[in-house]
């Protein structure tokens, strides 16, 4: 009973993450990259990938959109640098798709949201 009771000890506790809110946002260049091509597989929920590019000639606080590996876009030049900073800081960010929308203008098609997680 004694190891038994030492061996739950010994297991890492397990804590749920937190997850807050900072950005919902439509997704940009949609209509540039991949998104048309990976619209059907794609699902509400979705978790989506955010990658950093600093070096991007366009747009300092750049932050692409991956699905699977794949470039869908980017986060608005004009909401992004709150994001870019918390990722340049090694922040924990987590990001899914909010909605789809089948809309001719690609602004509304795909809605993004960020969470820091804590």
């Amino acid at each position: 009973m004694i190891l038994a009771c030492a061996a739950c000890l010994a297991l890492p506790a397990r804590a749920e993450s937190i997850r807050v809110l900072v950005q919902s946002s439509p997704l940009a260049g949609f209509q540039f990259y991949a998104g048309r091509e990976l619209w059907d597989g794609m699902k509400v929920g979705d978790a989506l990938v955010l990658v950093r590019e600093p070096e991007n000639k366009h747009d300092a606080n750049a932050v692409r959109v991956e699905w699977r590996g794949r470039k869908l876009g980017y986060l608005p030049r004009a909401e992004n640098r709150a994001v870019a900073a918390e990722m340049d800081r090694g922040g924990k960010l987590a990001a899914r798709i909010a909605r789809l929308n089948r809309h001719l203008d690609p602004w509304k098609r795909i809605q993004v949201e960020v969470f820091v997680v804590l």
